[in-house]
């Protein structure tokens, strides 16, 4: 069973390689993508309980990541929210775990930590409800 998995990116090419990757190496399906935290919210909300990973930018079109993380407080257990940028400083990652980010990543030097994660939580897929 694949990993339901929605993306907040606003780099294209950066998002039409994560896909690509992403399906290759692990059994993962991407349903949908957002360039902006509104369009992410609105999306996440309106499928709630829909999605099994959010995999989250902090700097986007419009908003932050910071405030896609807030929107998904009350998910369920099953469903897992990681942050994926290029400025995993201390104190990002500080506040993205504050919010409820259950990991965080840099882009620059821990994208095989990111991949090893998704294939981990492959593993553990719970079919939503």
């Amino acid at each position: 069973m694949a990993l339901i998995t929605y993306l907040v990116e606003d780099n294209q090419t950066i998002l039409e390689n994560l896909i690509e990757t992403l399906e290759e190496i692990a059994s993962v399906t991407v349903v949908g993508h957002a360039a902006t935290e509104s369009e992410a919210r609105r999306w996440l909300s309106l499928h709630d309980g829909q999605w099994q990973l959010a995999v989250v930018d902090m700097f986007l079109r419009e908003g932050s990541g910071l405030g896609v993380l807030a929107g998904c407080r009350q998910r369920e257990p099953y469903q897992k929210v990681v942050v994926l940028t290029n400025f995993a400083t201390p104190d990002i990652r500080r506040r993205s775990m504050a919010l409820g980010a259950d990991a965080v990543f840099d882009k620059s030097n821990e994208l095989d930590e990111f991949f090893a994660y998704c294939i981990a939580e492959t593993s553990q897929v719970t079919p939503p409800a």
